[in-house]
């Protein structure tokens, strides 16, 4: 197939504000025309056939993954109730297995060394007693697509419960078993949320359930063994703005309900002995002040620490009784300009602070009690070497424990596992990714680069590349990713697919455009409504700055961003085209006016609080209208593009990538479509699936940036911790 396809043009006016747009390919909407699925299947057709000479490549890429992944591998178990949890993977298996194995020493809370599988192995051992939980691979049969949304075992570890999504769409069932015997109990609820939980006494449910626009909107409390007409919604929340959810303290003292906007939240306390009990507000909501809540108990008396941004705009830490949550607060950690406070967790001797300073994640810990001043927490920071890295705290789901589990991962380190011994500061390594075959960390370098921007504000880039292959300020094929909105911050991490361009002698940069959260809270506003240009003008300013260095070329520069970095490629492709040989768009938000304009669509009212309201703003209206690729797209030279979507995906429709290429389309653009037909927003489930996927990708990527197509491996076998 040497033709594209040309999508039927069927005029369709959009009239706001005095603003006439045509709209040519508004019908690709109904996802339910077969005009409209044999269009997406005419393009699939399209790209397999124009990206048909890298087949070697992308099996190429697919084998150096598969080949650098222990495919049979085991988890660092954690410990919860009387048993040690882990997942199992099994080698030619998609999906992991959950196990657990009983405590033998209820005094040990060093996790037990699982056997490592030797190589070729297709099956290992876990520890004695195991148990399986859960086997994604039995509850994925016979399903094109999987996702496990939610999973909770109660207290007394009985019983488990799991929901699943199987087309793609985050809308999930959620089932109940007995964990002993395997048997799937009657109680099945559809089209609920993720994060449903037991109630301590694990006779009670509560979950959400999602309305028309794919917003969870209503916490409804289920009793395990009665029917489901029975449940009770214990909370609905009617603004459009606000979405729920339900959680349970650490310490098992408290449920909690969030309901959060974007730049709102309340939160709602009940006692969890007392699971059918009414909550209570824990701060009324205020517009513009968000807050988070934690149980924490201090001197003996039960506290809730609350992180929030009431006149701290990145944020503070205060406590208040957990019995007047609206009384006197107590400073614990003032407001600091420099610092972006993140969240807290409350342990029964310890309680932990994660935040940002310098772009980069941190982690502080302080004991409970016996420090003068407040309610005594006194915090000390944990420092790692690299200079950039990520640190967060994972799996720490016992409020008795004496250690922090820690996630640590940097570009070259992979992804490591430790225990934080509180008592003594004793860092344990538990276990680091296993990366097979020739890898030498030393062959690479990972630097901090710093772009200027037309305003004068200096935009932090981040790079890794080979040594041995690259040399600066000699131009090298380079992948520049951006992504720019939420507050999210795209953080140093390792990755076993991205050695594959690394070892083809590439750069991988990544662009901290403003609207993410990597500099704090003003770094964020900065990027979103009225100020969203700065994410584009800023990813731009990053490339030419890697340019103008001489570190890459615009033929052999290629940007990558996905979601809502795909509104950042659609926007970059317009801006700026002449900067790049390739943009790849995964799941792209590249029709944003339209749908921010459509109240009836998926998280569209919510989205609002982001990127304005232009349905009611008519300087909404036009700034939006000035950005939004699909009504900006114009006769000129663009890169080759290629744009991936799912055609279950409801965070961006598909619709709004198909009609962006028919519009580059129309003004010659050599552009590509693919659409997963049984998938969501995340792309295919499996994770062979996922690195076929990755191959596809990458295979051409490396073609746009005219890297060497056949790579080479690293040299030595070490690994660091």
């Amino acid at each position: 197939m040497t033709t594209p396809p040309r999508a039927a043009r069927k005029p369709q006016q959009r009239i706001f504000h005095n603003d006439v747009f045509t709209d040519d390919y508004e019908w690709m909407r109904d996802k339910d025309s077969p005009e409209v699925i044999a269009h997406l299947e005419a393009e699939n057709t399209f790209t397999d056939a124009r990206t048909a000479h890298l087949s070697l490549l992308q099996e190429q890429v697919f084998e150096e993954i598969k080949g650098r992944t222990q495919e049979t591998d085991l988890s660092v178990p954690v410990r919860q109730g009387a048993w040690w949890y882990y997942t199992r993977t099994v080698e030619g298996q998609e999906y992991g297995i959950h196990c657990r194995a009983p405590i033998s020493d209820p005094g040990d809370w060093t996790p037990p060394l699982l056997p490592e599988p030797l190589s070729g192995e297709t099956t290992t051992a876990g520890l004695p007693g195991e148990q399986i939980v859960l086997d994604d691979n039995a509850e994925a049969a016979g399903h094109e697509f999987y996702s496990l949304g939610s999973t909770d075992v109660s207290v007394d570890g009985t019983r488990l419960l799991y929901a699943v999504d199987t087309e793609g769409d985050e809308r999930y069932t959620l089932r109940v078993r007995t964990v002993a015997t395997g048997e799937t109990l009657a109680d099945e609820i559809p089209n609920t949320g993720e994060g449903a939980l037991f109630d301590p006494s694990g006779r009670y449910i509560f979950y959400t359930t999602i309305d028309d626009a794919w917003r969870p909107d209503t916490v409804w409390r289920h009793e395990v063994g009665t029917a489901v007409s029975a449940d009770v919604p214990v909370v609905h929340e009617p603004d459009e703005r606000f979405w729920v959810g339900v959680s349970l303290t650490r310490s098992r003292r408290f449920l909690l309900i969030e309901a959060g906007s974007s730049v709102t939240t309340e939160t709602r306390l009940l006692d969890a002995a007392d699971p059918t009990g009414e909550f209570t507000v824990v701060w009324p909501r205020r517009d513009g002040v968000e807050y988070g809540v934690e149980h924490a108990v201090l001197n003996g008396e039960d506290r809730l620490l609350v992180v929030h941004n009431d006149h701290a705009v990145n944020f503070e830490l205060v406590s208040v009784s957990a019995a007047e949550p609206q009384g006197a607060k107590r400073m614990l950690l003032p407001h600091d300009p420099a610092v972006r406070l993140e969240d807290v967790d409350a342990f029964r001797d310890f309680v932990v602070a994660e935040y940002r300073r310098d772009g980069l994640t941190r982690v502080a810990v302080s004991g409970v009690n016996g420090v003068t001043g407040g309610d005594g927490l006194d915090f000390v920071e944990l420092t790692f070497e690299e200079p950039l890295y990520s640190v967060g705290t994972s799996a720490n789901p016992e409020w008795e424990q004496p250690t922090i589990r820690l996630g640590y991962t940097s570009f070259v380190t992979p992804s490591t596992v430790y225990d934080h011994v509180v008592a003594t500061g004793e860092r344990r390594l538990l276990k680091q990714q296993p990366v097979l075959g020739h890898y030498d960390p030393n062959l690479f370098e990972q630097r901090r680069e710093w772009a200027t921007a037309a305003d004068g504000t200096r935009i932090p880039l981040s790079l890794v590349y080979r040594r041995d292959l690259v040399t600066p300020g000699e131009p090298a094929p380079t992948l520049l990713y951006g992504y720019g909105s939420y507050e999210i911050s795209i953080d140093p991490t390792f990755s076993i697919a991205r050695l594959s361009l690394l070892d083809r002698g590439m750069i991988f940069a990544i662009a901290h455009v403003r609207g993410g959260g990597e500099l704090g809270r003003d770094w964020y506003e900065n990027g979103k409504k009225l100020h969203k240009r700065n994410s584009f003008t800023d990813f731009i300013d990053c490339a030419r700055h890697l340019i103008d260095r001489g570190d890459t070329a615009p033929d052999r520069l290629v940007a990558e961003g996905r979601s809502a970095g795909g509104l950042l490629m659609g926007a970059v492709a317009n801006l700026a085209p002449e900067l790049f040989s390739g943009i790849l768009a995964g799941v792209p938000f590249v029709d944003a006016l339209t749908s921010i304009l459509d109240p009836s669509l998926p998280l569209t009212v919510i989205e609002w609080d982001e990127w304005g309201d232009p349905l009611h703003d008519p300087e909404v209206y036009a700034y939006m209208r000035g950005y939004s690729p699909v009504e900006n797209v114009r006769d000129t030279h663009y890169p080759r593009i290629l744009a991936v979507t799912s055609l279950n995906d409801t965070r961006v429709l598909y619709v709004e990538p198909a009609k962006w290429v028919a519009r580059l389309r129309e003004v010659g653009a050599d552009v590509l479509l693919k659409t997963e037909m049984s998938a969501g927003h995340g792309g295919v489930s499996g994770r062979y699936s996922r690195w076929r996927e990755a191959a596809f990708d990458f295979a051409w990527i490396i073609d746009a940036a005219r890297a060497h197509p056949s790579g080479e491996p690293a040299l030595s076998l070490t690994t660091t911790a």
